[in-house]
């Protein structure tokens, strides 16, 4: 019966997607982000509904009405997402034994990095920005909710094994999206008016913060405590909210299981501690990769594949070396996999993505007191924030949910600046200050217009 209900309801949505495409972006991320095929138990499990929809989306926009027909803004970020896409491809190209399944894995990196400047083509409007953050927020606020409650029913000893699916079905993978929905989830909520929506969208924060120490995964752990110092120090009363994160800390040291008492304490104990140590035996591994191919890398996805090669101990162990293991570093594997240059464009996705938001930050703060685009910058910043920590111990780099933030970081940005030069929609502060100025000049006080007329009595009177 979900595998009927779930084609149905695609099936019959591919009609709108053709005559919006934008309603076709919404579909996309809610399979790639929500699972809903992963959520059925039968045929449609197996389906590959997101090509089906990005296929209509697709030829949808190129035979809409829309008058500008470029399939993304001619921006940095979106040439360097390109450029990284062709220096992946070459890597794999240049690479040894190639396989069928290679080309299959970069044709869905390549499908990520298609999502993401398409997103910079369809997202033009703030309304649009804004549903299509509520439709990501939600997808893992959903999970964030329904394994919460299972972690209250069960006293705190529900322990998560693996994620929806997908790209996130490693546990720790979905730890991290979880830390990168966190700050969209509580900014959101905090920006909503109606009183039911925002008191249940925040009540999701805490359920999705108790689903990440249910998953035990410490880079998940470490993100989230890098997320929660971002979002205090970008608030508005620091003091009350850092004396808040304390609060929580400290009655989360009472509440959590023992069990991910012992997993985070690990955390110190790298030298002798099994998955620690082997994190940084691949670590080195990865960096004599780098050292003996640093232009193209071993080939995209090849890591595993050349391990043994690269490993100083398979050539005095008896049986061959230790077993292979995945980078668990998101930057280190972008750079022995596929080398320097795609390395450092990586980087720069990072770097450009979080200038431009300080940038617009500095910008938005010098014209108003409050405005969306402060909280926006603040709900963006921490969720890159997540990423940027997380993706260190995760093997992450071509992760979609980070390619598809920074295509929407781009789009905020514009959209952003649009918004403040009209003058109209958002008065900027200076005007404010000058009608406060022109208040006071007319003898009503320092403190007029904003807390009526205490000190107009102190006025000489006509005639005096």
């Amino acid at each position: 019966m979900r595998d009927l209900i779930v084609a149905l309801f695609i099936v019959g949505a591919l009609p709108a997607c053709f005559r919006r495409p934008f309603i076709g972006l919404l579909l996309f991320s809610l399979l790639a982000y929500m699972r809903l095929q992963d959520l059925t138990w039968g045929w449609a499990r197996d389906v590959r509904w997101s090509y089906f929809v990005a296929l209509v989306t697709f030829v949808g926009f190129l035979f809409s009405r829309q008058p500008d027909k470029r399939f993304f803004r001619p921006e940095l970020r979106c040439w360097v997402m390109i450029a990284l896409a062709l220096l992946v491809g070459f890597s794999l190209l240049f690479s040894t034994n190639l396989r069928p399944d290679d080309f299959e894995n970069y044709t869905e990196y390549c499908k990520i990095i298609s999502v993401a400047l398409f997103t910079t083509a369809i997202v033009r409007t703030r309304e649009h920005l804004r549903i299509l953050v509520w439709v990501i927020a939600l997808c893992f606020g959903f999970f964030g909710v329904k394994n919460g409650i299972n972690f209250l029913v069960h006293a705190g000893g529900l322990k998560i094994e693996q994620g929806p699916g997908g790209a996130l079905i490693d546990n720790n993978d979905f730890a991290l999206a979880l830390c990168m929905a966190i700050p969209l989830l509580l900014h959101l909520g905090l920006s909503e008016r109606r009183v039911l929506i925002r008191r249940t969208v925040l009540a999701m924060v805490p359920l999705t913060a108790m689903t990440i120490v249910a998953t035990h995964s410490r880079g998940g752990f470490l993100a989230l405590g890098v997320t929660a110092v971002v979002l205090a120090w970008r608030s508005r009363n620091r003091f009350a909210s850092f004396a808040l994160l304390l609060l929580c800390l400290l009655g989360g040291t009472l509440l959590v299981p023992r069990s991910f008492k012992e997993r985070i304490s690990t955390i110190t104990e790298y030298q002798t501690e099994g998955s620690a140590r082997g994190r940084i035996e691949a670590w080195g591994v990865a960096l004599h990769m780098i050292q003996a191919k640093p232009l193209l890398g071993v080939g995209f996805e090849k890591f595993q594949e050349n391990y043994r090669r690269y490993d100083p101990r398979a050539t005095t162990d008896a049986e061959g070396g230790p077993g292979t293991r995945v980078t668990h570093n998101s930057y280190l594997e972008i750079w022995a996999e596929c080398g320097t240059p795609a390395f450092l464009l990586y980087l720069l996705l990072f770097a450009w993505s979080f200038f431009d938001l300080w940038r617009l930050r500095r910008e938005a703060a010098a014209r108003y007191h409050s405005s969306w685009i402060l909280s926006y910058t603040t709900m963006f910043e921490g969720s890159l924030a997540a990423f940027a920590v997380g993706s260190l111990f995760l093997n992450r780099a071509h992760f979609d949910l980070f390619y598809h933030l920074v295509a929407i970081v781009l789009v905020f940005s514009a959209i952003a600046r649009q918004a403040m030069r009209d003058e109209f929609a958002y008065p900027a502060r200076e005007r404010v200050r000058g009608w406060l100025a022109r208040e006071r000049s007319r003898g009503f006080g320092a403190r007029s217009g904003e807390r009526g007329f205490g000190r107009a009595r102190r006025t000489p009177a006509f005639g005096s």
